[in-house]
C-alpha cells in the first residue's frame, strides 16, 4: 500500500475535486450547485492528460477512487470512503508547515512573477502561504526554514501555477538573525 504522502499534486487535486463533486449532493440552493459545478469543470481541464491518466491510475490501485463503467462507455469515478478520508487530510485551507525539532540550516523561499490577468491566483497563493506558516521577506517572496517541498507542490499545483513560481533552498540569508527568531530557532 502506497502512503498518502508519496502521491503527487495532482493526485491530491483530483481527489479534492472528486470531493468537491461529492458536496454538490450537500448543496441545496441551485445557485450553489452551478457556483460549484462551475469551479470543478475549470479545475479539471487545468490539469495535463498524461499526468491525469498516471493519477487516476495510481489512485485506483490504491482503492482510493473506484469506477463504474456506463452503458453508453463512459466511466464514473467514485471517491471511495478511504479516498475521501485522504482528501479530507490534503484540503488547501488546512495545510500548515510542521516545524521540525532540529533545524537543517537551509531556508526555503518561495518567489513567484504572476501576471495581472491571474491576479486572484496570485493573491490566493500569497495568502496561503501566509496561512501555512511562511514569512513575506518581500512583496512576492516568502520564507520558511522548514521542508516544505510536498506542500508547495500541492499549493502550486492547486492555483495551477507552476510557471509563475520558483523555489530556493538557500544556506544563508543576510538578515538570518531576524529570521530566526521570527521562527523560533
Amino acid at each position: 500500500m502506497r502512503k498518502f504522502e508519496s502521491f503527487g499534486p495532482t493526485s491530491q487535486k483530483i481527489l479534492l475535486l472528486l470531493m468537491a463533486g461529492a458536496s454538490l449532493s450537500l448543496t441545496r440552493s441551485p445557485s450553489g450547485y452551478f457556483k460549484v459545478l462551475k469551479e470543478i469543470s475549470k479545475e479539471w481541464n487545468k490539469i495535463n492528460n498524461r499526468a491525469l491518466h498516471s493519477a487516476i491510475k495510481n489512485l485506483y490501485k490504491s482503492k482510493l477512487i473506484d469506477a463504474k463503467d456506463n452503458h453508453d462507455g463512459s466511466t464514473i469515478l467514485i471517491l471511495t470512503s478511504r479516498g475521501k478520508s485522504k482528501a479530507l487530510t490534503y484540503k488547501i485551507d488546512e495545510i500548515k508547515i510542521q516545524p521540525t525539532k532540529r533545524w537543517d540550516n537551509k531556508w526555503r523561499v518561495v518567489l513567484f512573477d504572476i501576471p495581472e490577468s491571474r491576479k486572484r491566483a496570485r493573491d490566493a497563493l500569497s495568502l496561503k502561504l501566509k496561512q501555512a506558516g511562511f514569512y513575506k521577506l518581500q512583496k512576492s517572496v516568502f520564507v520558511s526554514p522548514f521542508e516544505c517541498s510536498k506542500e508547495i507542490d500541492f499549493i502550486i499545483e492547486f492555483f495551477s501555477l507552476r510557471p509563475y513560481v520558483r523555489i530556493i533552498i538557500a544556506n544563508h540569508i543576510d538578515n538570518e538573525f531576524h529570521l530566526k527568531r521570527i521562527f523560533g530557532i
